[in-house]
C-alpha cells in the first residue's frame, strides 16, 4: 500500500536524522553555542560580559551567569513596552509565546486542543498561548487534516465548553477512525472524561436526531459541525448510550473508541488507566517553551519509566548537579556540566541557553543513545504543588498561608504546622492543605467556625499567582480544601519520616507531601474539612 510505503520511508528518514544527531551530540552542541554567541554577542545583555569582544565558549562559561526568567524580566518588559534596540536578541522579535505543547502525529487522533485569546503588549507585539499561535499556521492546518479528527474551527473556538462538546461529538461520530486519544496536558484528558460524564446524554441526542444543540452558537463550530453531523444516526446513539449507562466506567475510552492504540500524556496515570481499560499510556516527547528537549524512543514503556533522548540541535544544554535525598532536592554545586559529560544515575537541573535560562526541571540520567544522554523527568525544582499548568512554589505557599493565618489571630488561634498535596483523585484536581491549630492560651483544639475557615481558604487562593487564579476561574482547578488535624498529627508524621531514615536533628515538616503513607497519616487525624467557594470571583 502507498500509505504504508510512505510511513516506512518517513520512519527510515527520521531514524537516519536521529542517528546523525545523537552520534554527533558534542559537536552539534559546540556549533549551537558558537552560533548563538556569533549572532547575539553584540546585544545589550550579552555585550557587557564580553568587554574584549571575544565571545567564545570559555568566556561564556566564565562570565555569563546562569539566570532565571525573573533575572531578565526587566529586559523582556522593555521589549514588550516598545523598545526596538537589540536588547536580548540581534534578530527582531515578532511575537511572544506563553505556552508550549508536545505533538504526536501518528494515526487519526482525537486530540483535545483549545485556544485562548491573544494578549497585546504595549509595544503592539502579541503574546499568544502556543496552541493558539500554532493552530493558525499552515503547518498545523496541514498536519491537522492528515492526523486529527477535530475540525480546525472547533479548536480555534475561544469558548472551551463549545469547543469540547464539538470535538467530542466529532470523535464519537467518527469513532472507528480514532486510534489515539491525547492532549497537551494529561489533566485535559481527565477533564474530558468528566465532561463526557456530564454531557453524554446530550451528545447522544445530537447523534440520534442529527441536530446540533442550540447553545452551540460559535459560527466556526456550527459551520464545521454542519459538515459532520449530516443525518440522524440512532444506531450509533443507542450504542454510545449503552456504553455510558454502564454503572462502571472502567475501560470506557476503549469501549467508545475501539481502535485506539494508545493514550498520549500520563500525568494522571491511575485515573487514565482506569478509564483507558488497558490502552497504553504514551508520553511521546519532552517539550518546554524554551526548546524541544527530547523524544521518547520507547513509547510503549511503563509511564513511570519513560526516558527522553535529548536532541542536541534544539538548544545549548547545560546541567547543574543536584543531590536528591529524603529531604528533597538541593543543588550541590553551581558549575554546570555539558551535555556530553553527564553521568549515569546522577540528578541534574537542566539549563538552556535561550531566552529563559534555567528551566527548573530536575532530571535523572538513565542511559545514552549513541552519544546523546537519555533523561527521566523527576520533578520541578522548588515547585511543591502543581495541577494542570499551575505551579506553586514553597515560597508562594508560605506567603499565602502567612496571609491567611492573620484571620485567626484575633480569635487567639495559632497555626502550629502545615503541609499540602495536589489531589488529582477527582477531576478537576485541587490543592489540599493540612493545618494543625491550637489556642494561644492552651493546647486545646479551637472551635472551628465554618465561615472563618472558609475565609482562610479564600485568602490562600487570592494570594496565589495569576496562573492559578486563571485556572481556578476557568474550572481547570477546583476550590482549595483545608483539612484541620488533631493535635499531635504532625508528630506522627515526623515519626514516620524518622522511621524511613530522616535525621531528627534536621527534620522539617514537608511543605508538600508526595508519600501516600504520609497523606494517610494526616487524613487519619483530620477533624474538620473546609472548602473555598465553587467559583472564584
Amino acid at each position: 500500500m502507498a500509505g504504508e510505503s510512505e510511513i516506512k520511508e518517513t520512519y527510515e528518514n527520521g531514524m537516519k536524522i536521529l542517528e546523525d544527531l545523537t552520534n554527533n551530540a558534542h559537536e552539534l552542541q559546540e556549533q549551537m553555542l558558537e552560533e548563538i554567541l556569533r549572532r547575539n554577542a553584540g546585544t545589550e545583555y550579552l555585550s557587557r560580559f564580553f568587554p574584549s569582544g571575544q565571545a567564545d565558549k570559555q568566556n561564556f562559561k566564565t562570565n555569563v551567569p546562569i539566570v532565571t526568567y525573573e533575572d531578565i524580566k526587566p529586559y523582556i518588559d522593555r521589549i514588550a513596552n516598545g523598545e526596538t534596540s537589540s536588547i536580548l536578541f540581534a534578530d527582531p522579535i515578532s511575537q511572544f509565546l506563553r505556552r508550549c505543547f508536545s505533538v504526536s502525529d501518528e494515526g487519526r487522533s482525537l486530540s483535545l486542543y483549545f485556544s485562548k485569546p491573544d494578549m497585546e503588549t504595549p509595544s503592539g507585539l502579541v503574546a499568544s498561548p502556543y496552541m493558539t499561535f500554532y493552530s493558525k499556521t499552515n503547518i498545523f492546518k496541514t498536519s491537522l487534516a492528515k492526523f486529527c479528527i477535530s475540525p480546525i474551527e472547533t479548536i480555534l473556538c475561544l469558548d472551551n465548553k463549545q469547543s469540547m462538546f464539538c470535538q467530542l461529538l466529532t470523535g464519537l461520530l467518527q469513532r472507528d477512525k480514532v486510534v489515539q486519544f491525547g492532549s497537551t496536558f494529561a489533566s485535559v484528558l481527565a477533564r474530558t472524561i468528566k465532561f463526557l460524564e456530564d454531557y453524554w446524554r446530550e451528545l447522544c441526542c445530537n447523534i440520534r436526531t442529527g441536530y446540533l444543540s442550540d447553545w452551540i452558537i460559535d459560527p466556526g463550530c456550527k459551520n464545521a459541525m454542519s459538515l459532520i453531523l449530516t443525518r440522524p444516526n440512532p444506531e450509533l446513539a443507542d450504542l454510545i448510550q449503552q456504553i455510558c449507562e454502564d454503572k462502571s466506567w472502567e475501560g470506557v475510552i476503549k469501549k467508545l473508541w475501539p481502535k485506539i492504540k494508545y493514550i498520549s500524556m500520563s500525568q494522571y496515570i491511575p485515573l487514565l488507566e482506569f478509564y483507558g481499560g488497558g490502552i497504553p499510556l504514551v508520553s511521546p516527547s519532552y517539550v518546554s517553551s524554551e526548546a524541544c528537549f527530547g523524544i521518547n524512543l520507547k513509547p510503549l514503556s511503563n509511564p513511570f519509566d519513560v526516558s527522553y533522548t535529548f536532541l542536541p540541535n534544539t538548544a545549548y544544554f547545560e546541567f547543574l548537579p543536584v543531590n536528591k535525598d529524603g529531604g528533597g532536592v538541593t543543588r550541590t554545586i553551581d558549575k554546570p556540566v555539558d551535555l556530553a559529560n553527564v553521568k549515569l544515575g546522577q540528578y541534574y537541573e537542566v539549563v538552556v541557553t535561550t531566552l529563559a535560562g534555567r528551566v527548573g526541571d530536575v532530571l535523572r540520567v538513565t542511559g545514552f543513545y549513541n552519544k546523546s544522554p537519555q533523561f527521566q523527568f523527576v520533578e520541578r525544582q522548588n515547585v511543591v504543588l502543581s495541577i494542570d499548568a499551575g505551579k506553586t512554589t514553597e515560597e508562594d505557599l508560605s506567603k499565602a498561608i502567612t496571609n491567611a493565618k492573620l484571620i485567626l489571630e484575633p480569635f487567639g488561634v495559632m497555626l502550629t504546622a502545615y503541609s499540602s498535596y495536589s489531589d488529582t483523585s477527582s477531576t478537576p484536581g485541587r490543592y489540599v492543605l493540612f493545618w494543625e491549630l491550637k489556642m494561644k492560651d492552651s493546647n486545646d483544639l479551637p472551635k472551628l467556625d465554618v465561615k472563618i475557615m472558609e475565609q482562610c481558604c479564600c485568602i490562600v487562593e487570592e494570594s496565589f499567582d495569576f496562573t492559578y487564579k486563571s485556572l481556578r476561574k476557568g474550572g481547570a482547578i477546583s476550590g482549595l480544601e483545608l483539612r484541620v488535624v488533631k493535635r499531635g498529627s504532625f508528630d506522627e508524621l515526623m515519626d514516620f519520616y524518622i522511621s524511613k531514615g530522616a535525621s531528627i536533628s534536621q527534620y522539617k515538616p514537608p511543605c508538600c507531601l508526595k508519600s501516600e503513607e504520609a497523606i494517610k497519616i494526616l487524613n487519619s487525624g483530620t477533624v474538620g474539612k473546609f472548602f473555598s467557594p465553587k467559583t472564584m470571583s
